[in-house]
């Protein structure tokens, strides 16, 4: 996507099944022109190629790289999705469609003078990446001590240790995790986790959402036997989501630089 000299370049460094998806719909959400440097996984170990140290020193995705027009600064590298969520929408006109409304009337600078949307909106941009995500990364790590390249005679022992930890570790705090955005659902307000409109925190949360809700059913017991029939408030949320036209174009936007059979999640 081009550019023109009066507007910064904005590129996107993306790793296949990486966070970079929520990064995408939020660049198209922000109607931000941007292009996309492309790094696919080492088949074997899942690592991102070494080609990402140059960008940023941790060698992870996402990271965007802002150019500011005509050379007259050094060009901006911003990494963490929250951080770069809050950056992004404090310097591109549309995120002021995208954040909610930060003062309540008469409350401008004050303690306590911050709308529930806005706080809302501050917590949950931290909140997927703090809290929620370590344990699907966690999950996903452990289920793959019960497939290949673990050998055949040693993975009926491999399996039974990373069923026990996902039992009586790992579903426990997931468990809570999908209560605690039932419950924040049910007091917000809306359709969404902050509000009635779509904000940055319902983009950046999308990721673990998408990333677990095909694997949820697997980790536990659920009322109802599914966590869709437990939680139904979540489930109808993660749909609508799915079903948001700017997560639909960040897709077509991923399959048209690499590929249309593309995943743009990791699978737990």
């Amino acid at each position: 996507m081009a550019t023109n000299e009066q507007e910064p370049k904005v590129t996107l460094h993306w790793l296949n099944q990486s966070r970079s998806q929520s990064i995408v719909w939020l660049l198209e959400e922000l109607k931000i022109n941007f292009d996309i440097k492309l790094y696919h996984r080492n088949k074997q170990t899942m690592f991102a190629p070494p080609e990402l140290e140059k960008v940023h020193p941790l060698g992870k995705s996402p990271v965007v790289v802002i150019t500011p027009p005509g050379g007259s600064a050094e060009p901006i590298v911003l990494a963490e999705s929250g951080y770069m969520a809050n950056y992004l929408c404090e310097h591109f006109p549309e995120g002021r469609r995208l954040v909610p409304q930060k003062w309540k009337e008469g409350m401008e600078g004050k303690i306590g003078g911050e709308t529930e949307a806005w706080l809302r909106n501050q917590y949950f941009l931290h909140y997927s990446e703090g809290s929620l995500m370590p344990y699907l990364v966690l999950s996903l790590v452990i289920s793959r001590l019960k497939q290949p390249p673990v050998p055949f005679l040693i993975r009926p022992i491999t399996t039974a240790v990373a069923n026990r930890i996902i039992s009586s570790y790992i579903f426990p705090n997931i468990y809570r995790h999908i209560k605690f955005l039932d419950q924040q659902l049910s007091t917000s307000g809306g359709r969404y986790i902050c509000c009635d409109h779509l904000t940055p925190a319902d983009i950046i949360l999308s990721f673990p959402l998408f990333s677990a809700k095909d694997a949820l059913d697997n980790m536990g017991q659920w009322e109802g036997g599914s966590w869709k029939k437990e939680f139904p408030r979540v489930a109808d949320y993660v749909n609508h989501l799915q079903n948001e036209e700017g997560y639909k174009k960040s897709t077509q936007t991923i399959a048209k630089v690499d590929g249309p059979n593309t995943e743009v999640a990791p699978k737990m």
